[in-house]
């Protein structure tokens, strides 16, 4: 039988995931109670953070936000300032299943999990968000883009925990978009998605930035160099660039070609999406 345990601080809860038999942290439990029930994932001790203070507080700082693992995905989405600052962001977020579990599921237990379809993330690779994990053994900060390592496999080490996300504001000037396309209902995992973010033109260097999610083992990122180039062609850039990222897992949504096709119209409307968003900001 799992227990359930539920600390009052944070020193108690990095204690208790040292100390404990198998122990898993317990967020929002959205993912956890469904995959537990489908007898895919076993825990002796599940640690709640419910009780913990501080872990629910999204705070702004100069350079973005840091946000804390038992923030809502709803707060995230219609967070005001997140909003303004990192649109793309709030807009992934917001993409999640449904108002039901966006109220009910963390951000912390979001990225944890791992699936590589997730909608958060490839919003938080296109930023250069980092994941800041804790344990007894102190704190360490790992780049969003290394912190999906396998197939469902995270950085996070035994006796691990997400503290925090730090989220980077967009650049002055950048455009954004993502796409996310669903072969079974509109609220669920996507086939296919991109997070677009056009950095402003007038630089030595202008970089379209593209996270890619559901389309591989991971979720992806690569820079695409747009400098000096029209919409038609870094679409075309951002198009070739993608292409060989694509290794689709067939499943019950589609199988592998089809995902694959897929893949290359979410690039575009995302592309697309940051042009136009780049046009009506001018």
């Amino acid at each position: 039988m799992t227990a359930l345990h539920r600390p009052t601080s944070l020193d108690e809860a990095l204690s208790l995931l040292d100390t404990l038999d198998s122990p898993m942290v317990y967020g929002g439990g959205t993912a956890i109670q469904i995959l537990i029930k489908q007898g895919v994932l076993f825990a002796e001790n599940l640690v709640d953070l419910g009780r913990v203070p501080g872990l629910d507080v999204v705070e702004e700082t100069p350079e973005g936000f840091r946000a804390g693992p038992m923030v809502s995905i709803r707060t995230m989405e219609r967070h005001p300032r997140l909003v303004d600052r990192a649109p793309l962001v709030a807009t992934a977020y917001g993409k999640v299943a449904n108002p039901r579990v966006r109220n009910t599921a963390s951000i912390g237990g979001n990225i944890a999990h791992g699936d590589y379809r997730l909608d958060p993330p490839t919003a938080l690779l296109a930023l250069s968000a980092n994941v800041v994990l804790a344990s007894v053994r102190g704190t360490r900060t790992v780049p969003a883009r290394e912190f999906f390592v396998d197939f469902q496999q995270t950085a996070l080490e035994p006796g691990e925990m997400v503290l925090a996300l730090e989220i980077p504001a967009q650049p002055a000037g950048a455009s954004a978009a993502y796409a996310k396309l669903s072969s079974m209902a509109v609220n669920d995992w996507p086939v296919a998605s991109v997070a677009a973010l056009l950095e402003p033109p007038g630089q030595a260097q202008r970089l379209l930035r593209l996270g890619v999610g559901a389309l591989a083992p991971t979720p992806v990122f690569v820079d695409v160099d747009v400098t000096g180039l029209g919409r038609a062609d870094c679409l075309a850039a951002a198009l070739e660039a993608v292409h060989p990222l694509i290794e689709p897992l067939p499943d019950v949504r589609g199988g592998v070609e089809y995902k694959r096709q897929l893949g290359l119209v979410a690039t575009q409307e995302a592309v697309e999406g940051a042009w136009r968003d780049d046009d009506e900001s001018r």
